[in-house]
């Protein structure tokens, strides 16, 4: 009995359903799997395509502009080089033009200085011959002895006329002595120039009417020069046919 049971429940109306199914090839069920995946893909690109459209962003577009903004930035580079260029010409060109201007006012004010002192000299040589010689007696007189500081520290600049109004008939051969009265350290000091071991040419005088004398002497930078003397010393004597003093300070 128990096994014809079975044997009913598994062949008869009470037995299990059975479902028949094709059998469908591995190729086949890869194929379908890949277009799945492929629509899947499709669609996710073309909403994400579609929203960049809808917020206002194209590839396209932004490539365009991409490349226009980066013409611009050549262009705009180029630009700023040649502006340098123009700019750096244009100050070599002020430089060279305030060189010119410096130069000319230099030349300017020595041609007025020079001006200024010829007419000096005239005024003098006028008076000269119309007083008749130099009032002293010794036919050698000393006239705008000037001492002023020069562009260097301790360097002074001096100038003066020397003239010979009475004999006239020879030449007067001579030299220049200069007295300098100075303080230093708190100490006065008197220096007398030229020095025993420098060069006397620049202070030899040799004229037959009169000599113009411009000259510069130096002292310590950190010396005050008071008063200066000049001297004019006619060769083979000691005592000196003129002299005249400028107080400095």
């Amino acid at each position: 009995m128990t096994v014809l049971r079975q044997i009913k429940r598994k062949f008869g109306i009470a037995a299990p359903r059975v479902a028949v199914r094709t059998h469908a090839p591995w190729y086949l069920r890869w194929v379908l799997i890949l277009g799945g995946i492929t629509c899947v893909i499709g669609v996710a690109w073309m909403t994400y395509d579609t929203g960049r459209a809808l917020a206002g962003f194209q590839s396209g577009q932004a490539a365009a502009e991409q490349e226009r903004l980066s013409e611009e930035v050549a262009h705009l580079r180029d630009e700023n080089a040649e502006l340098r260029s123009q700019l750096a010409a244009l100050e070599r060109q002020t430089q060279i033009e305030q060189a010119t201007h410096g130069n000319l006012a230099n030349q300017i004010k020595g041609l007025t200085d020079e001006n200024a002192l010829l007419k000096e000299d005239l005024a003098f040589f006028q008076t000269l011959m119309t007083s008749g010689g130099d009032a002293s007696g010794s036919g050698i007189s000393i006239n705008r002895f000037r001492v002023r500081p020069d562009a260097l520290p301790g360097e002074y600049r001096y100038q003066l006329l020397i003239v010979q109004s009475r004999i006239r008939g020879r030449e007067f051969q001579g030299k220049l002595q200069l007295v300098v009265d100075l303080e230093q350290d708190g100490q006065q000091q008197v220096l007398m120039l030229p020095r025993a071991d420098e060069k006397s040419g620049p202070y030899n005088l040799s004229f037959k009417f009169y000599q113009r004398v411009d000259g510069v002497f130096k002292v310590a930078p950190e010396a005050t020069v008071k008063r200066v003397q000049v001297r004019v010393l006619e060769n083979g004597t000691d005592a000196p046919k003129s002299s005249q003093t400028v107080n400095l300070s």
